[in-house]
């Protein structure tokens, strides 16, 4: 496997710049429909009102809309939904949160002291996304139903980039393997039912997985009204060929691994919540225009980076509409980052430069009207250089080192054993209670298990290092359905579904191409394939998507054979000698190896409607694939990592015709799945100033 540290090519780095002219789906209408929603439930209570809300939806409602605009539709006052005594200052209280039993009973204690105090105050309870029959039975229980008025917030898909929509909902993982609740399925059909109203039928569904299964059996049956989306009533620029459903259980490799691309690796060390990231102040100050005519100014591009550590931090909202640099670097390996931010300083630098050649008043006009936006640039690279910098003393430790080894090795089935004693020496050397549960559910994943005698010992180690609270979470990841840490061989009183479900790694490893070799050769391929956003490891639920959307690139790497045809550098891709998208045919050609894999495979045709309306043209352009762009919407039903958002990018990139709009319950990473199974989650969207998302 091509070491982590290896630098990709500069082929590889110009896929983070590559732009065409291909129309895809306007995702800003989510975003409207959702801002509307949320008006129109804020004036549905007349006057000025109280707004309690739940802190989890802090961070997804920051993402559609502003206090300011909370403020001119009445709200004079916000609080956070926690325990204690509640001081409204209007008689209207309006309570916003998603039906969970912790928080309406909330809700009942803190309207049983107002009652108690003589306080009158008109109620009204706004459930996300949709009315439960369990918090009206738990309010009468109380005795405060006849007090509370219950409606709902319909807060569906968020766009959070331009090719990504999201539930935002980060318990989906633990609700369905740990807990068994399958509310998010229906929440999710309702969504993707929504989504068809917008921009048309989706002609066909195909999918892995057993819950995806379930949701695709909704998807196909009659949901209840909703409130209709908004909608131009315009046929999509790039209507829908298919709907991919990925189930999480699927791959959990991907996830447990270190994802090396530079917004995984913020995601990973940093934390990325609802696209916004907490950062020294530092950083986000705009920096002084340099000074071309001294000598001794420090360069834009290698402006010193003030020391980071124990600095106050600010919530930064990380977006390509706001930061000119976000969408070159977002994707890239994290060893090219340091190269182009370099490339960036430089013609940054050249740019300022030309104030010295200007001469005449429209030259020095010329410059002016370029300042906005080279001032803009040069905060983005201070920003990033800045983020670089921290990430790299992350990269440098040894722990991060010995961490991405063990997984390197676990994924090349090399000596388990020592990479079992090497986990255990982690745990003395202080690595974090994730990391080490990470890669244990990696060994158990790739090889069918872990010796008993060898994971009863490293258990008891890490209980005795973390503390004895986390067994509960060593419980829930050996016991069906999620069963990703268990003993080889199983005990005989293991239940059938565990051993009927172990998952086929090494076979998967040849049959979908997922790893490749140490070698110079192997590493320019790397650089040409999705496997470079883990530096030599494919995920498995990328390779999935291809063996639907791009089957040659299961077998190859197309962006090589393109590359060759045009008799440019590797990697390049010209977009003038991109192959057309092949039409969706479901799983052909893959059937054997997708039958390997725990979890029902399926492939449904939808009857769509003949009209001149959106869904027609859906149908048509699978007649007509090199007449008209088409989306293939990717559906990861528990969640996905940013590595794998990146994976999909790329194989946008390498054919023209297809576009992928990712979907998703949420973003994941490996330490967010063990917080939530371990219920330690932080909540990063409940800052003090309840007034700023």
């Amino acid at each position: 496997m091509a070491a982590a540290s290896a630098s990709t090519s500069d082929a590889q780095a110009s896929y983070g710049t590559e732009r065409d002219n291909e129309p895809r789906l306007d995702v800003e209408l989510l975003r409207d429909t959702a801002r509307k929603a949320l008006i129109d439930t804020l004036n549905a209570v007349n006057g000025a009102k109280t707004l309690v809300l739940d802190p989890t939806l802090a961070g997804p409602l920051g993402l559609v809309t502003e206090v300011a605009l909370l403020k001119h539709h009445g709200v004079d006052k916000m609080f956070w939904l926690e325990p204690g005594p509640l001081t409204p200052t209007t008689t209207n209280v309006v309570y916003l949160c998603r039906p969970l039993i912790k928080y309406v009973k909330i809700i009942a204690d803190q309207v049983k002291a107002h009652i108690r105090e003589s306080q009158k105050h008109r109620y009204t309870l706004f459930l996300v996304p949709r009315i439960s029959t369990l918090v009206s039975r738990i309010l009468e229980e109380e005795g405060v139903l006849g007090d509370i008025t219950i409606s709902s917030y319909n807060l569906q898909f968020i766009p959070i980039a331009d090719d990504v929509i999201s539930l935002e909902n980060d318990n989906a993982f633990k609700e369905l393997w740990v807990d068994g609740d399958e509310t998010v399925i229906y929440n999710s059909a309702l969504a993707l039912n929504s989504l068809q109203k917008v921009y048309g039928r989706f002609p066909r569904i195909l999918g892995k997985g057993d819950y995806a299964s379930r949701l695709a059996t909704l998807l196909t049956k009659s949901l209840p009204d909703q409130p209709s989306p908004l909608s131009d009533s315009s046929i999509p620029s790039a209507p829908f060929d298919s709907l991919i459903i990925i189930d999480r259980a699927v791959d959990m490799i991907t996830p447990l691994l270190t994802q090396l691309t530079y917004e995984g690796l913020i995601d990973e060390f940093i934390g990325l919540k609802n696209s916004h990231v907490e950062l020294p102040a530092s950083l986000l100050t705009l920096p002084p225009v340099p000074n071309p005519s001294n000598p001794n100014a420090t360069p834009s591009g290698s402006a010193s980076v003030t020391p980071l550590i124990n600095e106050k931090t600010k919530k930064h909202h990380l977006s390509t509409s706001t930061d000119p640099l976000l969408a070159e670097l977002r994707d890239l390996n994290f060893s090219s980052v340091g190269k182009r931010l370099s490339k960036v300083a430089h013609r940054l630098d050249e740019d300022y430069k030309a104030r010295l050649q200007a001469k005449t008043v429209a030259q020095l006009r010329d410059f002016v009207g370029k300042l906005g936006g080279l001032q803009g640039e040069h905060q983005a690279l201070r920003l990033h250089t800045g983020l670089s910098e921290m990430l790299s003393l992350k990269t440098r430790t040894e722990l991060f080192n010995k961490s991405l080894e063990v997984q390197q090795n676990l994924l090349a089935s090399y000596e388990v054993s020592t990479q079992i004693s090497a986990i255990e020496d982690m745990i003395a050397q202080g690595a974090s209670m994730q990391t080490i549960v990470r890669l244990l559910c990696l060994a158990s994943v790739t090889n069918g298990g872990i010796k008993a005698k060898s994971l009863d010992s490293v258990k008891r180690e890490l209980l005795q290092a973390y503390g004895y609270n986390y067994l509960p979470l060593l419980l829930s990841l050996a016991t069906p359905p999620l069963a990703v840490l268990l003993p080889n061989p199983l005990p005989i009183s293991a239940a059938p579904v565990v051993a009927g479900n172990k998952y086929p790694f090494t076979t998967l490893r040849k049959s979908l191409r997922l790893l490749i070799d140490d070698n110079p050769e192997a590493l320019e391929e790397v650089e040409n394939d999705i496997s470079y956003t883990y530096s030599g490891y494919a995920p498995i639920s990328i390779r999935l998507v291809q063996c639907v959307a791009q089957k040659s690139g299961v077998i190859s790497n197309p962006a090589e054979k393109s590359s060759a045809d045009d008799g440019d550098a590797k990697g390049k891709g010209s977009s003038a000698r991109k192959l057309h998208a092949h039409p969706i045919v479901g799983w052909k050609g893959f059937e054997d190896v997708l039958g390997t894999i725990p979890g029902k495979t399926f492939d449904i045709a939808q009857k769509v409607p003949v009209s001149t309306n959106s869904t027609a043209s859906s149908v048509a352009s699978l007649m007509r694939p090199h007449e008209q762009t088409t989306t293939s919407a990717v559906f990861f039903l528990g969640g996905c990592t940013y590595t794998e958002i990146a994976a999909l990018r790329w194989v946008s990139r390498q054919n023209k015709g297809r576009k992928f709009l990712i979907v998703t319950t949420g973003i994941v990473s490996g330490n967010s799945l063990i917080d939530s199974i371990a219920s330690t989650g932080k909540n990063l969207s409940a800052t003090k100033d309840v007034n700023t998302y």
